[in-house]
């Protein structure tokens, strides 16, 4: 019996936050997100494009072009698991790491894994003029990096 609720205690604060760190939702929530967006800072140019919805997911690509070069490469998509959003990067063709949906209204949605060393959040935030702002941060916040993305026309 002790075994028993050693075991509760121990796994009870991982389950609860599993659960109130999912909320429901489909690929479809995050439709916004759909399209190409460039963000320029001096040299330093990031590109994300990112897919429609379809068959549960949107796929992107993200690059950064620094002094006419590429500087970083990534793999990126957002899944449909188990009536939740996952998403999923790959830094630099590296082995991908997963990020469970915690947060999520109409015009934003934020992804976190509390195990990966840096980061340990992702947001995405459409703002009324129209961009797109792509934030990382670490534990408590630390190290926080945003990204202001403009809308480009389809080609």
């Amino acid at each position: 019996m002790l075994r028993i609720l050693i075991l509760f205690l121990v796994c009870a604060p991982v389950l609860s936050h599993a659960q109130m760190a999912a909320p429901r939702a489909t690929i479809k929530d995050v439709t916004w997100m759909a399209g190409t967006w460039v963000s320029t800072d001096g040299a330093r140019t990031v590109e994300e494009h990112w897919t429609s919805p379809a068959g549960g997911a949107m796929l992107a690509v993200s690059r950064t072009i620094v002094g006419g070069r590429l500087a970083e490469f990534e793999f990126l998509r957002i899944v449909e698991r188990d009536d939740h959003l996952v998403y999923v990067a790959q830094p630099n063709g590296r082995p991908p790491t997963e990020f469970v949906m915690t947060r999520l209204d109409s015009r934003s949605v934020t992804f976190e894994n509390p195990e990966h060393d840096f980061p340990t959040t992702i947001r995405y935030a459409a703002r009324d003029d129209g961009t797109l702002v792509a934030s990382i941060a670490g534990a408590a916040g630390k190290g926080e990096r945003a990204w202001v993305f403009a809308r480009q026309p389809k080609m």
